[in-house]
């Protein structure tokens, strides 16, 4: 005896069974489904119709072996306890969902992306890679590269075959200075993040010529990692100095390293700012809270992600298309943590 059929409502909902479900071929339901105006209004809105109804969605593999397009764009993230990261990936989402784009997140964390999470992209066939912090090895870049699948760079300016979005570093961060050095600061240090990393050495490059252009004396303050731990032990080794040698600003090249310093320096009872400013870059949401009012540079985030959708897009597209590199101005937010022109010795934040 059979086995009992089951339920229809039960089966997985295929163009083959909405076909014989509607009376139709196969090709007429992929084709009315894709909106193609060969499909008469009335046989498309039945279809829709039915689909809708039986809880049909398109098979990724069969649309991949169809196109040759997977939809999917593979990311790979910096470190998630930089704030910075949680907000690019929000941004990353809403606008993926937009253009009906679905991520696969193939590296997360500090360091650079490994030949072996590489090849995750041709396992998984994405379409394109967005970067948002790691750096490609040179054997990754190539995978890429022979594949036809294209890299844009988010907030790195790459070293290797990429395009990349970033905001403008180096004028960034001489912005900062020309704001501290206005505020009559003359001492500083910078809490440099990842030595390898291309957004750390821009902006200590920027706000470093410029300190020193105005005569300003610089000390360069190293710690392992851009992280908050690192800014902390930067910050309580620049707290024990004596105060003549102490500088009277720091500039920690992110956000999450400037909080870092803050902290260290009120427990070893230094005022932010009457003794000494502190200034970052981002703006991550945290920065503008009441605990620190951090006056730092605020990224061009959603610009930024959107930009980056756009050159992965067009190359994606097309492969021909050369590597492109574009620099968005960030927006300096002067808040408490650091004393503003013409204000004297401030007060503590």
């Amino acid at each position: 005896m059979a086995a009992p059929r089951r339920p229809l409502a039960q089966e997985r909902q295929t163009v083959v069974t909405l076909a014989r479900l509607a009376g139709v071929a196969a090709s007429t339901v992929s084709r009315a489904l894709k909106g193609d105006p060969r499909i008469s209004v009335a046989t498309r809105q039945r279809i829709e119709a039915l689909a809708a109804a039986r809880g049909y969605t398109p098979n990724a593999v069969a649309r991949t072996l169809s196109s040759g397009r997977s939809g999917l764009v593979g990311v790979a993230l910096g470190p998630m306890e930089n704030p910075f990261y949680a907000e690019m990936m929000r941004h990353l989402v809403t606008r993926a969902s937009a253009r009906d784009i679905r991520l696969l997140v193939i590296h997360a964390g500090a360091g650079p992306i490994e030949d072996h999470t590489a090849q995750a992209v041709l396992q998984y066939q994405v379409d394109g890679c967005l970067i948002t912090s790691a750096e490609l090895s040179s054997r990754a870049a190539r995978v890429c590269a022979a594949h036809d699948v294209p890299v844009v760079m988010v907030n790195r300016v790459p070293r290797l075959h990429a395009s990349a979005v970033a905001c403008a570093n180096q004028e960034g961060a001489r912005e900062l200075a020309e704001f501290l050095l206005a505020g009559g600061h003359r001492r500083f240090a910078v809490v440099r993040g990842n030595p390898d990393s291309s957004t750390s050495l821009e902006r200590e490059r920027g706000f470093v010529e410029r300190c020193r252009r105005a005569g300003g004396d610089i000390d360069i303050s190293f710690h392992d990692g851009a992280s908050y731990l690192g800014g902390f032990a930067a910050g309580r080794a620049l707290a024990e100095l004596p105060p003549g040698r102490r500088p009277d600003a720091v500039f920690g090249v992110n956000d999450i390293i400037a909080m870092g310093v803050m902290d260290a320096f009120r427990l070893a009872g230094v005022r932010v700012p009457r003794d000494v400013s502190v200034v970052g870059f981002d703006d991550i949401g945290p920065a503008s809270g009441p605990i620190y009012r951090l006056t730092t540079v605020a990224q061009p985030l959603e610009s930024m992600v959107a930009r980056a959708f756009d050159l992965l897009a067009a190359r994606i597209g097309d492969s021909t298309l050369p590597d492109e590199v574009v620099l968005l101005r960030g927006e300096l937010i002067a808040r408490d943590s650091a004393r503003r022109p013409g204000t004297g010795r401030g007060e503590e934040g």
